[in-house]
């Protein structure tokens, strides 16, 4: 069964999965499920067997599901454990991504949520003219984008730093992660006038294999900067 379909949406993942948290794995099993819980990308649940109660102390629990901290040693996540009760998801169990250290499928390490098996990125070559222009100023002009296709997320262009205008581009502390990408850092856009445009481009230093081609590229939001390619100023995402 192939996506569209309703949540909450439940299969079996084929991988080995691995919870870890302050120095132990508190998961280790090869029968996860992968629910979706909304359309967009799915999170990892398991058997109550699966997720040993020597690392649970309960923390609270209603007629839908019962919440409990995990512990380790003196490291504690709280209320990072559910445990469903009642309807489609009754006796699977739901670990916050966030809340402990690291999460494995296979030996590979994730991130922010588990990879969907219906979802392909894909990154071409491309020589289609392309600039970008932030509040009248021009910031990058390439003809050799290369761009990222992403199932039902907006196409995203990565320009080569070489065509960007690097002076008005700024580093910044803000870091964010992808499961199919890897993390991502992020530049500021200042202008001559005094305008700071902040956090409107980012780029990878170590894309994740499935990525590789855009290492060391820059991407623009084009929701907040105007995108021409091929001299046609083209809409926002978002816009009609």
């Amino acid at each position: 069964m192939a996506p569209p379909f309703s949540q909450p949406h439940i299969e079996p993942s084929p991988k080995r999965v691995r919870v870890l948290f302050g120095g132990k794995y508190v998961v280790d099993t090869k029968q996860a499920k992968l629910v979706w819980l909304k359309p967009n990308y799915p999170y990892y649940f398991f058997d109550a067997a699966d997720v040993p109660t020597e690392f649970l102390q309960q923390a609270s629990k209603s007629a839908e599901s019962e919440n409990y901290d995990l512990v380790v040693g003196a490291r504690k996540a709280e209320n990072a454990v559910t445990k469903y009760l009642q309807g489609d998801l009754a006796g699977l169990v739901q670990i916050t991504m966030g809340a402990v250290d690291a999460w494995f499928e296979e030996d590979e390490q994730v991130f922010v949520h588990p990879k969907d098996p219906y979802k392909r990125v894909d990154v071409l070559q491309s020589s289609r003219h392309v600039r970008i222009v932030v509040n009248g100023v021009e910031v990058a002009n390439t003809t050799k984008p290369r761009l990222l296709f992403e199932t039902s997320l907006p196409v995203r262009t990565y320009i080569p730093k070489t065509d960007c205008h690097m002076d008005l581009l700024k580093p910044t502390d803000l870091t964010t992660q992808c499961p199919y990408k890897g993390v991502a850092n992020y530049y500021s856009v200042a202008l001559s006038t005094g305008q700071v445009f902040d956090n409107i481009v980012w780029w990878y230093r170590v894309p994740l294999p499935e990525c590789a081609d855009i290492k060391g590229y820059v991407a623009f939001y084009d929701e907040k900067v105007d995108t021409y390619f091929d001299g046609v100023l083209q809409a926002r995402p978002g816009q009609k």
